[in-house]
């Protein structure tokens, strides 16, 4: 009887492990927002630091999302939210859609979209957890709209 006892908690535990990933975007999820009214897992976006900033550019007749490629350091980062700042600095719409789906293809991978307008910025908040259970080392950003568009990599140090 102990054994079988034992051999159950053990399977459920096993189980429960193997569900952590499942349940990782329901750890706050991303929020977008402007920077007052802006919030990510009750934090207001006006109280972050911004990690990153990406701006859509036209450089002659190619349009790109600059810079091709972030590096963000958790090793010397605090564990609060992560903050990107994203701005359209282009004469057309643009979207910018940053996603792990490339690394994952489980349907809590991180993803997520985002259309602005000439001129306009936005924020995308994320919460760490989210970030270190539902998504990869790599995440890729990228005009979903215009898909000949130049993209780039946000590469994660953890």
């Amino acid at each position: 009887m102990g054994k079988s006892l034992l051999v159950g908690f053990l399977g459920l535990g096993m189980v429960l492990a193997g569900t952590s990933n499942l349940y990782a975007l329901q750890a706050g999820g991303v929020e977008t927002g402007d920077l007052e009214t802006g919030s990510v897992v009750g934090q207001p976006f006006k109280e972050l630091t911004v990690d990153a900033s990406f701006f859509a550019l036209e450089i002659g007749d190619t349009k790109v999302w600059y810079p091709p490629v972030t590096v963000i350091d958790f090793k010397t980062r605090p564990g609060a939210p992560v903050l990107l700042k994203v701005t359209n600095k282009a004469t057309a719409e643009h979207g910018f859609q940053l996603t792990a789906a490339v690394n994952q293809s489980a349907p809590t991978v991180l993803h997520t979209k985002i259309v602005l307008k000439p001129g306009e910025t936005q924020y995308i908040g994320i919460p760490t957890s989210d970030l270190f259970y539902a998504a990869g080392n790599v995440l890729e950003y990228r005009c979903h709209l215009h898909p000949g568009h130049v993209g780039g990599k946000l590469l994660m140090l953890k």
